[in-house]
């Protein structure tokens, strides 16, 4: 099987002088992109790393992140990207834990690197100019060396990602070439992709959106147009200019784009295929996504870190909330909740814990330096992944949350997903979070936060829910009007904050909307 190096030297020899990836100023023809990347691997070669070392990379979508993933893949070192946005002693913790051998920050992170304990003692690479011994990331690609050979195989450790570490430490979890090259053959095909296609690349490459986007670009003689930081305004203008042809973004950033001042007077003709992943997509969303675009393809792609992708659905528009069902390097069930075997099979319409095949082409083998996480996923052969789902009368998969996030009130069990799908089909909901709070008569009751777009209040929200048919014991008792809803960098629901009180109410409609 190929490994990723020899995957992209397939694309250069194939498509020399088609345009490969864009940034800024910088537009770079996969021929001009594999010069840069083997000047790279020679630099690496004189710093002393090595195949097998891990190079941490504190950056943004930038081109010169995607080249460093690149020349990572030829010269056998392990991609390690972490958040940019990551504090000295967390940066501490990653360098720690993946036995870093160098990092690699630029501006933003600068200070954060330079506080950090560890760093002081690595290889460390700066994108924006050198300082403090730091090597200069535009020095080491300045120099014409040999082309790069690949020298990893399909078996060796291509990319190392991290959890999300919202209950704990985060977890690294390694990936091999051939499971990553196995996921971007199938995210090209579930996503029906074609040659020269172009991705908006703003899905940071220390999360898995963002490495499938660029590997599958690069695969099939894409075009990886880089936004190094979300900005609504910027994303609307590199559509338009650079002809995207494809999004797959997280619902939030969907959200921000169709409810932007400028979308309706921006040209987007040229998106075709939608795709998402990342968190659940509300229905009033979708819908008005759907109508907005009008794509040829809109799928819904449900997976992890540990495993890329479990379920697809590529008609997402004609069944809000379905995952639809197992993507083609997969097979998923749903087994009851505390369930000890994989084998103790959920009834037909019962929610239970999602898991997955461990087997997969796709699947990572366990946690980095974490045999007791490890021992907890991986069981029977079957990666349980935490998610909460029930199986329809069809066959699709719906995910309902986390097994950590059910609400039990008052002994019955409430899922916060299916209660923010029906607020979220209301006009004066722009973006709404479900939780539960501590209750001494219920134990726990279901909260409603609500980020207001129009004058509404609870009593009409509490109507609405009722009149959508939503269980009395569903039903919110509480509706708290928020300035925002919390969300992770990626754009998922910080539940947990909401429940720590760790957010700020509502001051009140500007003039004229209230």
């Amino acid at each position: 099987m190929f490994d990723l190096g020899t995957s992209f030297l397939a694309s250069v020899e194939r498509d020399p002088d088609a345009l490969a990836i864009v940034d800024r100023d910088v537009r770079l023809t996969y021929r001009q992109w594999y010069k840069r990347i083997s000047a790279l691997v020679a630099a690496f070669d004189a710093a002393g790393l090595r195949a097998g070392d891990h190079l941490v990379t504190v950056l943004q979508n930038r081109w010169e992140a995607a080249t460093l993933h690149w020349a990572c893949q030829f010269a056998g070192i392990i991609v390690t990207p972490i958040n940019w946005r990551a504090k000295a002693d967390e940066i501490d913790f990653y360098l720690e834990n993946s036995e870093a051998k160098a990092v690699v920050h630029q501006d933003i992170s600068a200070a954060a690197i330079t506080q950090s304990k560890h760093a002081a003692h690595l290889c460390r690479i700066a994108l924006d100019g050198a300082d403090n011994g730091a090597l200069s990331f535009a020095d080491m690609i300045a120099e014409d060396g040999c082309e790069a050979t690949p020298r990893a195989t399909s078996e060796d450790w291509s990319v190392m990602l991290y959890t999300s570490g919202t209950t704990s430490r985060p977890k690294g979890v390694p990936r091999r070439h051939r499971a990553e090259r196995h996921a971007a053959v199938a995210h090209v095909a579930q996503n029906m992709y074609g040659n020269g296609e172009r991705t908006l690349g703003v899905m940071p490459l220390y999360h898995t959106m963002g490495v499938r986007s660029l590997l599958s670009m690069s695969l099939i003689g894409g075009v990886f147009v880089c936004l190094p930081r979300y900005d609504t305004t910027r994303a609307l203008e590199l559509i338009a200019r650079e002809k995207i042809s494809n999004l797959y973004l997280v619902p939030t950033l969907y959200h921000d784009l169709v409810h932007a001042e400028a979308f309706a007077s921006t040209d987007i003709g040229s998106v075709r295929k939608l795709g998402f992943a990342g968190a659940p997509m509300p229905d009033g969303l979708l819908r008005k996504l759907n109508e907005a675009v009008r794509p040829d393809l809109f799928v819904n792609h449900y997976g992890s870190s540990e495993i890329y992708t479990f379920t697809i659905d590529q008609k997402a528009e004609l069944k809000p909330g379905s995952a639809g069902r197992s993507g083609i390097n997969q097979r998923v069930r749903v087994v009851n909740l505390n369930a000890s075997s994989a084998n103790d099979l959920a009834a037909a319409g019962e929610e239970g814990e999602i898991v997955a095949l461990a087997s997969s082409d796709e699947a990572f083998e366990g946690y980095w330096r974490r045999p007791e996480a490890t021992a907890k996923a991986l069981r029977d052969g079957w990666y349980f992944t935490g998610d909460t789902g029930v199986v329809d009368k069809d066959g699709d998969l719906f995910v309902t949350g986390r097994v950590d996030d059910m609400i039990v009130t008052g002994g019955e069990n409430v899922s916060p997903v299916e209660i923010e799908s029906c607020l979220s089909l209301h006009p004066a909901v722009l973006e709404v979070a479900v939780v539960g709070l501590p209750d001494e008569r219920w134990g726990k009751i279901v909260a409603a936060f609500i980020k207001r777009g129009a004058p509404v209040e609870a009593e009409d929200l509490n109507a609405f829910c009722q009149a959508s048919g939503l269980a009395n014991f569903k039903r919110p008792r509480r509706f708290v009007f928020v300035e925002d809803v919390p969300k992770s960098p990626v754009g998922k629901l910080l539940r947990r904050q909401l429940v720590a009180g760790d957010y700020t109410e509502e001051r009140g409609f500007p003039a004229g909307q209230s």
